[in-house]
């Protein structure tokens, strides 16, 4: 199987190569997956990083392409000979987004496009579509299923909206073999350190404070990046083409409760803590129903979180000279 991973530089895209060409020290790999030949096409904006692939970086199995996916000449040349597109690149801070929805509504509905052009063009067999469950915007009670409908609230989730329906519908007008996933809020190491979680451990191992949004009330679903990945591959060896499969952690804390847990584990007090005005918009709640991929897809979360977070702040401990350089100058918000 040939596979062309394209953001396969970024936090969840790396974790999913390394996991394909069984990167030493990492989580297992699935057993199904042997791929004969891994492409990464990142174009290496600021949270995609080389370095992410360090470990996998001799295997002879994987080429780096770096590229833009709103590129047509580039991307008609690189999806040629490929058997599966795994698409992960996208603009994902929802920060950003606010300041700015231009390089959103480019990268992730224009550059989804010029992919799957290209992908019907050269007869692809499976196209897997990476989502996230924000699409469906806050829910206040009980589980979004597969059939909710999308109701984004930001300019970051409307584009990936946006690109989900133009997935499926070259879906239903090509009859192209399209798989989209949605999952929950990811964790784990490799994270760029605007989003919540490694944040907040870096800033509190530096002795900084860390930013808490509103009341600390807004509540999401926590899910470790691998088994994020698990999910995608049995979702591209036996979803059903132009489903939607949802893939979540099975833990859900308010802001607030995880800013607990990581002060805990750096023995750091609330007097760390620093409340900031809400975001705009700033979506309530999020939470998936996994049912419809735990019985088609045989997924079940693995890692359950009080593993997960101290291993991930583990990570960041040992790997400062991953993020300090990152952190160096940087500004930055915060997502959750």
């Amino acid at each position: 199987m040939r596979i062309l991973v394209t953001g396969g530089a970024g936090f969840i895209g790396s974790e999913y190569v390394r996991m394909l060409l069984n990167a030493p020290g990492s989580f297992p790999a699935d057993p199904h997956l042997e791929p004969t030949a891994v492409t990464v096409l990142d174009k290496l904006t600021y949270s995609g990083n080389l370095q992410n692939l360090a470990p996998v970086r001799d295997d002879p199995r994987l080429r780096f392409v770096r590229g833009d996916i709103c590129d047509p000449a580039l991307v008609d040349e690189v999806v040629a000979g490929h058997d599966v597109i795994v698409h992960f690149a996208a603009e994902s801070h929802v920060d950003r987004s606010i300041a700015g929805a231009a390089p959103f509504v480019t990268t992730n509905v224009l550059g989804t496009q010029t992919l799957l052009d290209a992908a019907l063009r050269h007869g692809t067999h499976r196209f897997v579509h990476v989502s996230t469950d924000e699409v469906y915007g806050s829910i206040d009670e009980g589980s979004w299923t597969e059939t909710w409908p999308l109701s984004p609230n930001s300019p970051y989730s409307a584009s990936k909206a946006s690109s989900d329906l133009l997935a499926l519908a070259y879906h239903r007008t090509h009859g192209m073999n399209v798989v989209i996933t949605r999952c929950s809020n990811n964790y784990g190491p490799y994270q760029y350190p605007e989003k919540v979680i490694p944040l907040f451990v870096t800033n509190l191992l530096d002795g900084a404070t860390v930013p808490l949004y509103g009341d600390g009330g807004n509540t999401r679903d926590w899910l470790h990046v691998h088994d994020h990945c698990i999910g995608i591959a049995l979702a591209l060896q036996k979803g059903r083409a132009g489903e939607v499969y949802h893939i979540g952690g099975g833990t859900e804390l308010t802001n607030k409760e995880l800013t607990a847990r990581l002060l805990e584990a750096c023995d750091a007090g609330w007097d760390r803590v620093v409340p900031v005005a809400d975001r705009k918009g700033h979506d309530r709640r999020y939470s998936l129903d996994i049912t419809k991929t735990r019985n088609e897809l045989g997924y079940t979360p693995s890692i359950d979180l009080d593993h997960g977070l101290a291993q991930t702040m583990q990570w960041y401990r040992d790997n400062r000279a991953w993020w300090e350089p990152l952190k160096a100058g940087a500004k930055l918000g915060i997502t959750a």
